[in-house]
Order: structure tokens, then C-alpha cells, then sequence
């Protein structure tokens, strides 16, 4: 976040909060008229095994350009194979045309091979997997890539990376159909990949797959995990050639696809896209590049950020305190606790600082520790706790499902209301990526009941926090009882 080019006073700011009162009650007495069911994935039951190929998946019979016996091109050939099985089925019941499968399949190590792909030798192509549309070919990098993914993210990050290239392949077929031309934006066609990719995942999850399972819980959080790795460095816009998007915006596409299918993918344009994407260049004002020093004065101007968002809630606004991030006698959810006698928020402040801190992008493509989070992973994670106190004052659960689920909405909700003019704080280029890093550790209290509880399927977690970004707080209360 930015407080160098935001004004500290908070005149002119919006609150983001329809009055709570009333829609919040008792989970536990009103659960049945919640909208979501807390425990389903997009109407799918929360599953729990280990996702990746079956046992008994068939031998893909397809040529595979420099094909080896590893691991890793074994699990590329079947999602290839698997895909296209899903691409057979869905073009004609939904676009009204037959698959071609693609003509050439390409496997690679940048390190010893020699041949050239779409001009250009794969030497140049390390840590890559692309479409190529002139000799339509999909390739992938078998020697750095592919088992960097399978190893810091699981088999299914191979199967998403796969999907989303195919997913240009169907793009060429699908031509005007999916409104594909020579002046179409990056952008349009990298979200309407992801989101192609979404639709293959809920094929999957339903088990119609000949070759793959993949549990709605850890598998899904997989590709949610591979799909933030992927993300465009912040600060990058997405007007530019070769925008991707953001890892909120490639993670919005890709459930949109699992939640309403392909046809809906081909309908992302530029003008849908403009409504709602959040890539964009830093602001000339922006002279951290998106993080903050995390003390105690960005800590007040949190304070007065979250006091003038909620000040519409009916409820006493909880304070700050850096009392060591635990409640004497209550709730334990360091680095960031809510303690519900004192109506305060106890930080441990340098537990904060350490999350923080700026993120080494080249660390994490070695997969090694990239250090910190970003000042927004620190500061959503005390606001969420700050949400509890207002929860708390208008008579709503905190100790369930729903309360957390509900939280990281109003945190997402709190996070749109800093980007209104005359805010003390303000969203920088790639704060929103570092709330989905942190709502998919383990251990994040983003979207945690409060005692820490958190939502155990990082789909619902995500899905929270941009509902109530893009729709604001009333959505949450309507959305989590």
C-alpha cells in the first residue's frame, strides 16, 4: 500500500459498509438461509485425496516431439491427451463445432536440445510452455519448468499450465466465436485461457477424466498456487504486449471458467476485462513501488482507514494495540489477534514486519524463500482481525465457517474502499496478489473464524475476498449470512 501520495486525513472517504445490523445474526440459528453453502466448491462437494494421475489412467497414444520416460512429460502427454478429451466433448454441445486436434507436440530441455519452435530455437525458451499458432503446436519446457512446478506446487500445476496453452489452441479454432482477431489484446486472450483452463478443472472434479483427479481442496489449491506464480510483476500494466494479468485476475478468470463453463469464457472481451482488472502500472506518486515500512505510524494510518470504512456498521470500532499478538485469556492467532473483552486488536508488530517485507521475485522462480509477502499480506491479515470487532458489535458469529469466509470479504471490501479519493491509504500495483499469497498459506487468519479457524479449500478463501472487493460489504452479509 501507498501513504506517499494519499492524503493522511480521511475527508471525502467512502465507507464501504452497508449497515451490517440486521443481515449479520447467529450462523448457528440462520445458517439455513445462507446463499453459499460453506463446505462446497462452486456446488461441489470439499474433497480431500491426493490429486494427480490415476493408477489405471490409459497410455496417451499421441507423437510427442523429443518425448522422455520422466515424470514430468509423462503427466504433460496426459494432460494433453486428457484435454483434448474435454475439448472433443465441449465444442460441439456448446459452440456447435468438432475438435481438430492439434498437429504437433513439442517436449523440450532448454539446456541440450536444439530445435526451433515458431522461429526461434528453444534455448531461448527456458522456463516456458507456449502455443504456437502458425504450425500449431503446443510445446513445454521439460528441463526447468515442468519440474520446478511439480515440485513447489504438486502434479497439478503441470495440468494447469498445460490447459491454459491449449486453451489458445481452442482460441484459434474458436476464431470469431470467441471474438478472437489480429487486433485482440493479450490480455483478452490470456483470460480467456485461464478461464478455458477453469472449465477443463470443474470437467475434471466432476470425474469425467479418463487420466486425473483433482480434490476440490488441496488439488484446486495447487493450481490456485501455480497460477499466483505465473503472475505479471506488479506494477506492470495491462495494456502492454504479453500481459497476462495479475494473480487476482488470473485467479478471478480461472474460477469464473469453473464455475460457469467454457461458453462463458468466450465471452471475456476488452470491455468486460477494462470493468474489472486490477493490473496496472505503479503511480508516479508510488515512490515505495507498492510496500510501505510496516511501524507503528502505517499502523495508525490502518486505524484510520478501517475506523472511517466501518464507521457505517453501528458498532464500537475495536483499537489497534501492540500487545504481542495473542489475547491474555482469549483467542491465540498470532501475528494478529482479536480479543473480545478489550475490543482490541493485539499485533506483534516485528512478526508483521517480517511478512511485510518485499517479496524476492528472482528467489521464487529458483524456489527458494522469497523473504516476505508485501505490507498488504500484513496489513490484511490485522484488518481481518479488525473485522471481527465490528462483526462482533452487531451481534454476528464469529467462530464458524461463515464468520470467516464473511471476514475475508469485508477485508476485500475494506481493500476497494482505500482506492476512494481523499483515502489515507491506498492500493499499490500488486497489494491484491499479496493477499492471495497470504490467504493461501497455511496459518493465514484472512479468512479465519476467531480463533484462527481457517476455511479449508483455498477456492472459497480466494473467492471471498474478491467478492467483497468487486461487490462490496452488503454482498458478504448476503453472500455468509
Amino acid at each position: 500500500m501507498s501513504t506517499k501520495w494519499g492524503r493522511p486525513s480521511l475527508v471525502g472517504m467512502v465507507a464501504v459498509v452497508a449497515l451490517l445490523a440486521g443481515a449479520c445474526g447467529d450462523d448457528s440459528k440462520n445458517s439455513g438461509e445462507a446463499k453459499t453453502s460453506v463446505g462446497d466448491v462452486a456446488g461441489l462437494p470439499v474433497t480431500h485425496f491426493e490429486s494427480g494421475l490415476k493408477p489405471d489412467a490409459p497410455k496417451p497414444q499421441l507423437n510427442v516431439r523429443n518425448a522422455t520416460d520422466s515424470e514430468e512429460d509423462k503427466i504433460a502427454i496426459a494432460s494433453i491427451a486428457d484435454v483434448s478429451e474435454y475439448w472433443t466433448q465441449e465444442l460441439p454441445a456448446h459452440f456447435g463445432m468438432p475438435f481438430e486436434p492439434v498437429k504437433e507436440l513439442m517436449s523440450y530441455d532448454p539446456s541440450t536440445d536444439t530445435d526451433e519452435a515458431c522461429g526461434t530455437s528453444v534455448k531461448e525458451a527456458a522456463m516456458n510452455a507456449f502455443y504456437c499458432p502458425p504450425e500449431d503446436l503446443v510445446a513445454w519446457d521439460r528441463g526447468q519448468l515442468l519440474p520446478m512446478l511439480r515440485t513447489e506446487f504438486g502434479p497439478m500445476a503441470i495440468v494447469t499450465v498445460l490447459g491454459h496453452e491449449f486453451g489458445h489452441a481452442v482460441q484459434y479454432r474458436l476464431g470469431e466465436k470467441a471474438g478472437m482477431s489480429k487486433n485482440v489484446a493479450t490480455i483478452v486472450k490470456e483470460q480467456q485461457a485461464d478461464c478455458f483452463t477453469g472449465g477443463y478443472f470443474r470437467w475434471m472434479a466432476e470425474e469425467k477424466s479418463k487420466y486425473f483427479r483433482v480434490s476440490t481442496s488441496e488439488g484446486l489449491n495447487q493450481v490456485l498456487a501455480s497460477l499466483f506464480f505465473i503472475r505479471d510483476q506488479a506494477g506492470q500494466s495491462s495494456k502492454e504486449k504479453g500481459a497476462h494479468g495479475t494473480a487476482f485476475d488470473r485467479t478471478y478468470a480461472f474460477q469464473l471458467g469453473f464455475e460457469k463453463g467454457a461458453k462463458e469464457c468466450a465471452g471475456i472481451n476488452q470491455q468486460n476485462i477494462d470493468a474489472r482488472i486490477t493490473e496496472q502500472p505503479f503511480h508516479k506518486g508510488d515512490k515505495g513501488k507498492g510496500d510501505e515500512r510496516l511501524d507503528m505510524k502505517l499502523i495508525g494510518h490502518l486505524q484510520t482507514s478501517l475506523d472511517k470504512a466501518f464507521e457505517g456498521a453501528g458498532a464500537q470500532a475495536p483499537k489497534i494495540v501492540d500487545e504481542g499478538g495473542v489475547c491474555p485469556g482469549g483467542p491465540q492467532t498470532p501475528p494478529a489477534s482479536y480479543c473480545p473483552d478489550s475490543n482490541t486488536v493485539s499485533i506483534d508488530l516485528n512478526a508483521l514486519s517480517q511478512i511485510g517485507r518485499t517479496g524476492d521475485r528472482k528467489a521464487e522462480f529458483q524456489g527458494e524463500d522469497p523473504g516476505g509477502l508485501g505490507d498488504f499480506a500484513a496489513l490484511a491479515e490485522v484488518a481481518s482481525r479488525y473485522t471481527m470487532g465490528i462483526q462482533k458489535g452487531v451481534g454476528a458469529s464469529l467462530d464458524n465457517d461463515n464468520a470467516g469466509l464473511r471476514t475475508s470479504c469485508l477485508v476485500g471490501a475494506w481493500a476497494a474502499a482505500s482506492n476512494r479519493p481523499g483515502a489515507n491509504l491506498r492500493l499499490s500495483s500488486g497489494d491484491l496478489d499479496e493477499a492471495i499469497a497470504e490467504l493461501l498459506m497455511p496459518k493465514s487468519v484472512i479468512a479465519a473464524d476467531v480463533n484462527g479457524k481457517q476455511v479449508e479449500n483455498g477456492f472459497e478463501r480466494v473467492e471471498s475476498l474478491r467478492k467483497g472487493y468487486m461487490e462490496g460489504s452488503t454482498a458478504c452479509t448476503q453472500q455468509y449470512g
